[in-house]
């Protein structure tokens, strides 16, 4: 099974032959999910004492597993948050799993996370971070939002010793937050404390004001962190970060940025003022695989001064005495040990593409989302619910009832023409469009319009 012979040799070329061919062509977009009786028929007895075969595997995931996924880097797939990894990274993710790099400490993995580094380091310079800021690449949003609000207990813990309030410490969060953060307060078995948003779905400085002249000190729980978000996965709200930083730092209350989706907007100089504030945050999200063109699994977790972070994480046992606290260990800043070296394949994407490429894109992604904004604002047959703040488009089908919404999107998903989900936005069903792809064209989009019926 580790010895190279003939039979791994065909099969490398075909492996790697069939790599090549998925990252050049487009998937089919028809593929989705199938049923579970029909795909454990599939697989029955694949696993057994004496295998299938490799061919026979890969054949088995080329006809039958793969198309059962769905394709979600295709440029009309443009529900939830998708992805649409560059060639290069995507390519270079073959390496990355093919090295076996540990990439959790320094003295197993100093060339790979020297990389991460640099990709890292030219995020925390479009966000504006300072030289010492630092931070790691994590799986997705949700193990950033943990890491960062473990972070945030800890510096409070360590700032109020002994405090018996710290019994229902809480989280100040809106509810167009990530799903993610009410997991973490459970996790973390502290509470959250709701903020109200404004018309366009935002919190503002006045509102957090409003939500913390309502706790009561003596007997409510006691807040530990506020929890924003530069484009929540809904509407693509950006919080008013500028007017809320200065009001975390007067309250000493960790700011966090769930960036997960909006961060990368950072990338384009056009549309980096959209983010202003970020660089008083104390730590922020990002995930590359949604919006800078990297591969699943692919985020990261920012932190402005990491050593709270490195107290937070750091893990101590017998056979770690090796690793060099001094060096830098990207398991001293996440909840992980074992890691892939994750980052590699963006970092390989930045370096071959260069930055003006992803600024290009992003601009572009903008662009068609605006672009589809304004055919349907001046379209008698549908309502723009909310003018975009990033590449998000919340809008109605005027007369429509949520069973014809459902309809149309299970017919259109069928046949391929376009994966759109329906949503709400203030209780009201609607369609909810979201563009990460370069290669999303707005006239396909316009053309989904047509369909729609704008008699």
């Amino acid at each position: 099974m580790h010895t190279w012979n003939s039979d791994l040799e065909q099969l490398a070329a075909s492996v790697i032959g069939y790599a090549s061919e998925r990252a050049k062509l487009a998937k089919d977009p028809r593929w989705g999910a199938r049923d579970a009786t029909e795909l454990a028929e599939a697989l029955d007895g694949v696993v057994n004492e004496s295998g299938v075969g490799g061919h026979a595997a890969l054949e088995l995931f080329r006809e039958v597993l793969l198309p059962a996924c769905r394709p979600m880097d295709d440029p009309m797939m443009v529900s939830y948050v998708p992805t649409a990894p560059s060639i290069a990274a995507t390519l270079f993710d073959m390496v990355v799993s093919a090295s076996s790099i540990f990439g959790g400490h320094w003295e197993s993995g100093a060339g790979a996370i020297a990389a991460e580094n640099q990709a890292l380091r030219w995020i925390m310079d479009i966000a504006g971070y300072p030289e010492e800021a630092g931070g790691c690449f994590v799986s997705g949003g949700t193990a950033a939002n943990l890491a960062a609000l473990v972070t945030a207990r800890q510096r409070w813990l360590v700032r109020n010793p002994g405090d018996e309030r710290r019994d229902r410490l809480a989280i100040i969060a809106t509810s167009g937050a990530h799903a993610s953060i009410n997991v973490v307060a459970r996790v973390l078995d502290v509470d959250v404390i709701p903020v109200g948003t404004d018309a366009v779905g935002r919190m503002t400085g006045d509102l957090l004001e409003s939500a913390l002249g309502g706790i009561d000190r003596q007997t409510g729980p006691t807040p530990f962190a506020v929890v924003t978000s530069a484009g929540t996965t809904n509407s693509g709200a950006i919080d008013d970060l500028a007017h809320i930083a200065p009001i975390c730092e007067r309250e000493g209350l960790w700011l966090h940025v769930d960036g997960a989706y909006g961060a990368s907007v950072l990338a384009s100089p056009t549309h980096r003022q959209r983010l202003a504030g970020i660089d008083q945050a104390d730590s922020f999200g990002i995930d590359p695989h949604k919006w800078l063109f990297a591969p699943y699994d692919c985020a990261a977790v920012l932190y402005r001064d990491p050593s709270m972070a490195a107290l937070a994480h750091s893990q101590k046992a017998d056979y770690l005495d090796f690793v060099d606290p001094t060096d830098f260990n990207p398991s001293d800043y996440a909840l992980h040990l074992t890691r892939r070296a994750r980052g590699l394949p963006l970092w390989f994407s930045i370096a071959a593409n260069g930055t003006d490429a992803y600024a290009e894109a992003i601009d572009t992604t903008m662009e068609v989302a605006h672009g589809f904004a304004a055919r349907v604002r001046k379209s008698p047959a549908f309502e723009l619910l909310l003018e975009p703040q990033l590449s998000v488009v919340l809008f109605k089908r005027i007369g429509w009832e949520e069973s014809d919404y459902d309809q149309w999107s299970k017919a259109n998903a069928e046949a391929g023409t376009a994966l759109i989900v329906p949503t709400k936005w203030k209780d009201e069903v609607c369609f909810r469009i979201c563009i990460v792809n370069p290669l999303t064209e707005l006239g396909r989009l316009e053309a989904l319009l047509d369909d729609m019926g704008e008699e």
